[in-house]
């Protein structure tokens, strides 16, 4: 097991650990819990419980446990709503613990039903996929979906401990890893130049010996800037620039219909329109923008919309953001390869040559 990462947050800092296998930290986590008199619940999907049953009961033994079917309508109000009265069911107290177990659905559902329970309770992420490892499980942004638009209802609320067993991205399909890797491609964008740069020498495959040490470095950007702006507060730049790509893209998966595209893909397709209007801005070249094209596909991500989507939609989503500040859209742009900045007051113009740029009517 590598050195663990803290995530500096005064006294609700956590780390974060990592090895290929945890279980018996995570087993040991568990036992402490109830060593102390508090009781744990369990949540996961379905196809992690079929996937991994016998890893969750040597961890878990038979803490009750509650599987949501796979994929993004799960981040419903009706899914949090049957979580809660799952919890109550099982009688958690304010001290007793929730583990979310699985992709990042999970960790964002489980986590605002840990939020909002008796007015919270506390949480451990145990992240399943590459997204969730190198993004959702950490910095405590927990939500569901509206209809209205994408995490719309949710809460800060910081998790007590992460555990990234890499071993587990044995089982994730591929559709799933090119998916987590659009996260991983943001990082590198936004704030590690070398790490775009050895994406694009040898992209990274679930049996690449670089990506334990990968998933930390994305672990440790976003670490640094959690610990800085938390609650997404700073004028300019702070949280807000994870980001990066997410204004077009929650807008592509809110129009498509949520499903239909892969959260991690429909970044991808955000990150290809933020490349073009980061160069009609002056902040990159038309060649960088190639580049970041290239990345993209290497990795087996879309950058383009595979039909057709409206302008007019788009943009409705796109106003519904939650990124929307005194009515005005603000984007993420790079001005430069690994550095990025946020951007408002943007003609609508060239949001719309971006959109077509990148498969809109």
């Amino acid at each position: 097991m590598s050195a663990p990462l803290e995530v500096a947050l005064g006294d609700r800092s956590y780390s974060i650990l990592f090895a290929a296998d945890l279980t018996a930290e995570v087993t040991a986590c568990v036992g402490g819990l109830r060593a102390s008199g508090r009781k744990v619940a369990v949540i996961s999907d379905e196809r992690i419980v079929g996937f991994h049953g016998p890893r969750l009961k040597a961890m878990f033994g038979e803490a009750p446990l509650r599987a949501v079917p796979p994929g993004e309508n799960s981040k419903s109000a009706a899914q949090w709503s049957e979580l809660l009265e799952f919890l109550a069911e099982h009688r958690l107290g304010r001290m007793d613990a929730v583990f979310a177990v699985g992709g990042g659905v999970v960790g964002d559902l489980a986590g605002f039903a840990a939020a909002s329970y008796l007015r919270g309770v506390d949480y451990y992420q145990i992240p399943t996929t590459l997204l969730a490892m190198v993004d959702s499980s950490v910095g405590g942004k927990t939500g569901i979906n509206l209809v209205a638009g994408k995490n719309l209802a949710g809460a800060f609320h910081q998790p007590r401990g992460v555990f990234i067993a890499t071993e587990v991205l044995a089982t994730l399909p591929p559709r799933e890893f090119a998916a987590g890797m659009a996260e991983v491609i943001k990082y590198g964008l936004l704030g590690d130049r070398a790490l775009f740069d050895d994406l694009e020498r040898a992209p990274l495959t679930p049996g690449s010996a670089a990506l334990p040490e990968v998933i930390r470095r994305c672990c440790a950007i976003k670490a640094g800037i959690v610990a800085a702006d938390e609650r997404e507060l700073a004028a300019d730049g702070g949280r807000a620039l994870l980001n990066l790509g997410h204004t077009f893209g929650h807008a592509v998966e809110r129009t498509a219909g949520y499903g239909v595209y892969l959260h991690g893909e429909a970044v991808a397709i955000g990150l290809a329109a933020a490349a073009r209007l980061s160069a009609r801005l002056g902040g990159i070249s038309e060649s960088d923008v190639a580049r970041i094209d290239r990345v993209l596909a290497a990795h087996h991500l879309p950058g383009r919309l595979r039909a057709p989507l409206g302008l007019a939609e788009l943009n409705a989503a796109m106003g519904r953001d939650k990124k929307v500040r005194s009515g005005e859209v603000r984007f993420i742009v790079l001005r430069a390869m690994g550095t990025a900045a946020t951007q408002g007051g943007l003609d609508p113009a060239l949001i719309d040559e971006c959109w077509r740029a990148v498969g809109a009517a």
